[in-house]
């Protein structure tokens, strides 16, 4: 059986993993295949639009990558379609020859002890969306005017974007693309103290070097860490000896230096805990004021790797607001296996499994975060997106691929009045957000309501049609 051509790839999201998927099939097939990225929202990029912090514009500065790949000509992009609203699985299965997920992770981990559900406890992927506009998360509330201490749950990178962006000046965050909502209420925070909670030691802190790097750099903010905690116990000595990276020895020094140092009166702090869990989160009027945490130590695990575990020694911290920053979690999609647990589509090297460790599903692959769970940087995607799409590969050589009746779903789409913004509308769009973010002395000027993007993208189709 010879391989289909062109071939035909749905691509169910439009975030970093999804471009490099395309990307990847461009470069084996060439003209040889048609991609079509379908995302839910109106716009493209997934995170690198909702959830890298606005004064990280480097960062998403890997849009033009995104750009570039666009442009092959068997590129497609169909905004505001959403899988098991406006198109079933199925309806895939009946257009393409292969179907990736690349959706993602797009809920955020919530704490499980005692007072989760308290006012003022949210998930720092709430937070981030908010201050990015990311239409799920744009109409969130974040008492910031009335808090001055603000807990933070995990010391990944993710903990740090949320603690710099309570610490630093609202006015460094004016001239960027950061939300309009959320500018006004960071001018208005009265936030001065922001502790991060890690439950394992210094040597095992999950932020990279330049991040927290980044908050000492901040003028009006000094990081505290307490000599005791920043002190190495023998274990994890031996052990960031054998085996810890650059970074974590580089984040060792750094905290070391700083517990040295102390504070220098500065009039906002960053707090940097270590061995410590939340074990109750405390209020008053149904909003919290306190976090109670349980004091961890390190053990040997049967690989010689630290582990925290409890002790009986608890303390108890002021806290005005609470934010989680314990991962991601992968949400069920219609149609689409699901595991539970960790929150991904259940695969096989890429390739999507009926059940967990079940049968694979002929025609089905996974990428991403919602193949290998919320790990790894932007870039860690392009090297996931090569591994599945050499099964896709092998799949296309061996003729294991779905068997679809018709050549172009444009017609279903049309059929149940779906709005499909495309490549074309979004780049006008981007145009506007620019264009209006210069005029209002920003980079870009983020239209964060779906509707209003929609009617919006509308608009400037119509102006372009009649041009």
């Amino acid at each position: 059986m010879h391989p289909p051509t062109p071939l035909r790839v749905a691509i169910v999201g439009s975030g970093p993993s999804a471009f490099y998927t395309a990307e990847a099939l461009q470069k084996a097939l060439g003209e040889a295949v048609r991609t079509d990225l379908f995302d839910r929202l109106p716009v493209p990029f997934g995170l690198v639009r909702g959830g890298v912090a606005p004064d990280h514009q480097n960062i998403k500065a890997v849009t033009k990558v995104y750009e570039r790949i666009a442009l092959h000509p068997g590129f497609r992009f169909l905004g505001n379609v959403q899988l098991g609203r406006d198109l079933q699985v199925q309806d895939l299965a009946t257009h393409y020859h292969q179907i990736v997920y690349a959706f993602g992770c797009e809920s955020g981990q919530r704490l499980d002890v005692p007072g989760r559900d308290l006012l003022s406890v949210h998930t720092a992927t709430e937070f981030v969306g908010w201050y990015n506009g990311h239409p799920d998360h744009r109409h969130r509330r974040f008492d910031l005017a009335h808090a001055q201490h603000v807990a933070i749950v995990g010391n990944g990178n993710v903990a740090m974007d949320v603690a710099r962006i309570l610490l630093a000046d609202p006015e460094c965050l004016a001239s960027t693309d950061v939300a309009d909502h959320a500018l006004a209420a960071l001018r208005g925070s009265q936030v001065r103290e922001v502790t991060l909670l890690g439950r394992r030691g210094p040597a095992q802190a999950a932020f990279s070097p330049k991040e927290i790097e980044e908050i000492a750099e901040l003028p009006d903010v000094d990081v505290v860490v307490d000599p005791a905690e920043a002190a190495l116990e023998p274990l994890s000595a031996a052990w960031l000896e054998r085996d810890g990276a650059r970074s974590q020895q580089r984040n060792v020094k750094f905290l070391q230096e700083r517990a040295a140092a102390g504070a220098t009166g500065r009039k906002k702090q960053l707090r940097c805990r270590f061995l410590v869990a939340p074990q109750q989160l405390r209020g008053r009027a149904g909003c919290v004021d306190t976090v109670v945490v349980q004091r961890m130590r390190l053990e040997a695990d049967a690989q010689g790797t630290p582990r925290p575990v409890p002790t009986d020694t608890t303390e108890t911290l002021a806290a005005d607001l609470v934010f989680a920053a314990i991962g991601y979690q992968g949400v069920p999609v219609p149609g689409v296996p699901h595991e539970p647990k960790q929150g991904i589509v259940p695969n096989r090297e890429g390739r999507v499994l009926d059940r967990v460790a079940g049968s694979e599903l002929p025609g089905q692959y996974a990428v991403g975060w919602c193949k290998r769970g919320p790990t790894g940087l932007i870039g860690t995607n392009s090297l996931d997106a090569k591994a599945t799409v050499a099964a896709m590969l092998a799949d296309r050589q061996a003729g294991r691929l779905l068997a679809p009746q018709h050549s172009a779903i444009d017609a279903l789409l049309a059929q149940r009045r779906v709005d499909v913004v495309t490549w074309a509308d979004w780049q006008r769009l981007d145009a506007h957000e620019q264009a209006e973010g210069k005029r209002r002395g920003k980079l870009r000027h983020k239209v964060v309501d779906p509707e209003e993007a929609l009617a919006l993208v509308r608009r400037l189709r119509d102006s372009a049609a009649s041009g």
